[in-house]
């Protein structure tokens, strides 16, 4: 079969994307993006992340604006750029008109106005302003209110599980350049969210207060009128860039934890297909997904321990507890207890949630009925006594931060991400990896002297706290809220586990799961009801199934800092072995980038990239091989190495 072509090897997709419009005006410049604005910089120094004009439905999924009259004048001075949009689906649509103009003096402004013909219902519509984190957590923000009155606070440092400021009219700060930035936001009442909870990297300010009510109509003939404007002053100071990045390895930091992977009934058969090729993968232990509301019992728990002793994995329960009150839900408990006892005390680690924490719950809004969780908790221990007992979140971060559980009654403290709930194209994906230091920090607080573990987690999401379900993705597209996304198929999904990995491990995660075996999780191509182009003919691995065979071969060896910037153009570990020490780094971005050893040692090295693609995807140990090599590596878009320096 012939090769794939490049952007299948990176991305599991031939979707083209268009590049965006840079605009400029003197220093400032801002990339213009389905009518939005990104990357505001001044002097080349990131100011904001971000102002969009979103328009949101009422399970706060947003629409893809379609644009027309699209109007661009620029010269040395400024830029203008006029707009109109529609967005919305066949029951109601939202209609306006935006006008972005940029000066060299510092100054950029952003006004949107519209309304609807029959009625608009919607979570949210108005303006977003992303706020970057790198530099700027922990840093003082000058707040103006909407009365006029100002007061001095911070940027979060440890995740804000709720809104860290209310009832703002504009927000001043200094970015970690020394520039000094105010936003103002006109038109209505806006306040922030601490964006770092779904792993974004980002804190955002939004328009309309969550307090008031929601979903809400717009009345045909209503005006939203809204105006942001940007102003930067001050001179940015000069950084030093270019040259290879320096790889190393510092203090040790702890054994380097066991990778597992996830399990659900759906995918027991093509799993237990693969199984010989999991045993090359070895994952330490397999998390067994359990939803009774989904039909799961008996049969499915024996074909998923089915796999795992195939694989060699020891087996884990994530059970889905239906029940909402607490006799109830200790009498589920006691009947998945008795079936597991049935089965010969299998699961060395149970983790149990009730069923409504699978759902978000907004901050102000009532939260649903759901047992006591120390009363869960303790249920699980008498149904499992052989068992080490976890619990947490089976959704991501946010819900553990909302609802801390009792950490004193359990003996694992448990949670999920996903890199793509608020966006879903290459850039927001791969940026999540800056939030990874400050999920660590936030979760050693509320875990205290408990373990923690996180996982399994994957570029898709495996259910939807925040609406009905995920999203099916039968286009093979980059899209939010995909359960089935391309890219864990490509380079970049391998780049991003590793990253995942990375973080978490030096940030003394006990456990961490990533993905499954097969299906849209997966690291083996298996035959799925959803498009894998490529694969569906050649079949093999996926370049991730690399990368956690490499991770989990590691398992307790000891871990070794490397000091990679969050915010930089790689990311990766070091460990001590028996063979000296082994680097496996990640290029994630799509430009080449060149690493090399500050030392200079001499080194063995195997990579995996676009050009080997295709071997790689027939070789599941390809990573073996490592080939002499000295100086500097350069590291195609979304490339992997392994580097073994030393003996």
């Amino acid at each position: 079969m012939s090769d794939p072509s490049r952007a299948i090897a990176l991305y599991g997709t031939d979707e083209t994307v268009p590049p965006p419009r840079i605009l400029r005006a003197g220093k400032l410049s801002a990339e213009l993006e389905a009518g939005n604005l990104r990357y505001i910089r001044w002097d080349g120094h990131e100011v904001l992340r971000a102002v969009s004009f979103i328009v949101r439905d009422k399970d706060w999924g947003t629409y893809n604006p379609e644009i027309s009259g699209l109007e661009i004048t620029e010269d040395d001075g400024a830029f203008t750029v006029t707009l109109h949009a529609v967005a919305g689906d066949g029951d109601q649509s939202f209609a306006y008109n935006a006008r972005i103009e940029g000066r060299a003096d510092g100054t950029l402004t952003y006004h949107g106005t519209g309304g609807t013909e029959d009625g608009f219902l919607t979570n949210r519509t108005g303006f977003v302003i992303l706020h970057p984190i790198d530099g700027i957590a922990g840093a003082p923000v000058t707040i103006e209110h909407t009365d006029g009155e100002t007061a001095e606070s911070l940027f979060p440092e440890i995740i804000d599980p709720v809104q860290p400021m209310m009832d703002l009219r504009a927000l001043s700060h200094t970015t970690p350049a020394g520039l000094k930035v105010r936003v103002l936001m006109e038109g209505d009442t806006y306040e922030m969210e601490d964006q770092r909870n779904w792993t974004d990297a980002s804190y955002k300010t939004y328009v309309r207060p969550l307090a008031r009510p929601w979903p809400y109509r717009i009345e045909p003939g209503e005006l939203i009128d809204q105006t942001i404007t940007v102003t930067v002053t001050g001179t940015a100071a000069t950084t030093e860039t270019g040259g290879a990045v320096k790889l190393r390895p510092g203090a040790e930091v702890g054994p380097l934890p066991p990778l597992g992977l996830g399990l659900r009934p759906e995918n027991t058969a093509t799993a237990k297909a693969a199984a010989g090729t999991l045993r090359a993968l070895a994952p330490a232990y397999m998390v067994l997904h359990h939803d009774p509301r989904a039909g799961h019992d008996r049969a499915t728990l024996e074909a998923m321990l089915d796999v795992a002793r195939a694989t060699g994995a020891t087996p884990w329960l994530e059970a889905v507890i239906e029940a909402t009150d607490d006799a109830g839900a200790a009498a589920e408990i006691a009947a998945l207890g008795a079936t597991a006892q049935d089965l010969g005390h299998p699961f060395h680690t149970v983790l149990v949630s009730p069923a409504p924490d699978l759902k978000c719950t907004l901050p102000g809004s009532i939260w649903p009925d759901a047992p006591d969780a120390a009363t869960l908790y303790d249920a699980t221990r008498a149904a499992f006594p052989e068992a080490r007992i976890g619990g947490g979140m089976f959704s991501y971060f946010t819900e553990l931060n909302r609802k801390r559980p009792p950490v004193d009654r359990l003996d694992l403290l448990s949670f999920t991400t996903s890199p793509m709930v608020h966006a879903g194209d290459d850039r927001s994906v791969i940026e999540t990896r800056e939030a990874h230091p400050a999920i660590v920090k936030s979760v050693a607080e509320i875990a205290g002297t408990t373990p923690w573990a996180v996982g399994p987690s994957a570029i898709g999401i495996r259910d939807n706290p925040y609406g009905a379900s995920a999203k099916d993705n039968p286009g093979n597209i980059r899209q939010a809220m995909n359960w089935n996304d391309p890219r864990q198929r490509g380079l970049f999904g391998a780049a991003w586990a590793l990253t995942y990995f990375a973080h978490f491990a030096e940030g003394g995660a006990s456990s961490i799961a990533l993905g499954a075996a097969t299906g849209p999780f997966g690291a083996i191509a298996a035959p799925s009801e959803f498009p894998k182009p490529w694969f569906d003919g050649a079949g093999g691995v996926y370049p991730v199934f690399h990368v956690l065979r490499g991770l989990a071969r590691l398992e307790g060896a000891a871990m070794h800092t490397l000091d990679l910037p969050a915010a930089g153009p790689v990311a990766g570990l070091a460990v001590q072995t028996d063979n000296g020490m082994e680097i496996w780094v990640a290029n994630v971005g799509p430009e080449p980038v060149e690493v090399a050893l500050a030392d200079d040692a001499e080194m063995r090295v195997a990579r995996l990239d676009a050009g080997g693609f295709a071997a790689a995807a027939a070789n599941a140990a390809i990573m073996d091989d490592l080939s002499p090599a000295s100086g500097a590596l350069t590291l195609d878009a979304f490339a992997i190495a392994r580097i073994v320096t030393g003996s």
